[in-house]
């Protein structure tokens, strides 16, 4: 899963980023569901002159083995309590923007 998204409004992206490694990736990998990741991944824009301004302050790679997987974690009782409340916290949830995919390697 892809997840792109912008931080919530008053936060500078330096609180953003403390925020979500310090506080929320905790909550995350503290549930017994979260080892239903297999990878993590956040991506942060960097100044690439030349190029347009970003869409997103973060984007997220979540890997998981099945579609399953996916779905057992984002609707267990650990996660739905305690991990996507805390969300709205440092993200702007009308910027987030989500794509279950698979990965085709063209370059290695």
């Amino acid at each position: 899963m892809l997840i792109g998204f912008r931080r919530r409004p008053g936060l500078s992206i330096q609180e953003f980023k403390d925020y979500r490694r310090d506080v929320h990736a905790p909550l995350l990998f503290a549930i017994p569901e979260a080892g239903l990741i297999r990878r993590f991944v956040v991506s942060y824009p960097v100044s690439a002159p030349g190029w347009p301004a970003p869409d997103f302050d973060a984007v997220v790679e979540a890997w998981f083995d099945t579609v399953e997987d996916l779905n057992a974690l984002y609707t267990c009782e650990n996660f739905r309590t305690k991990v996507d409340p805390d969300h709205i916290n440092f993200i702007d949830m009308a910027s987030v923007s989500r794509i279950v995919s698979e990965e085709l390697v063209v370059l290695s």
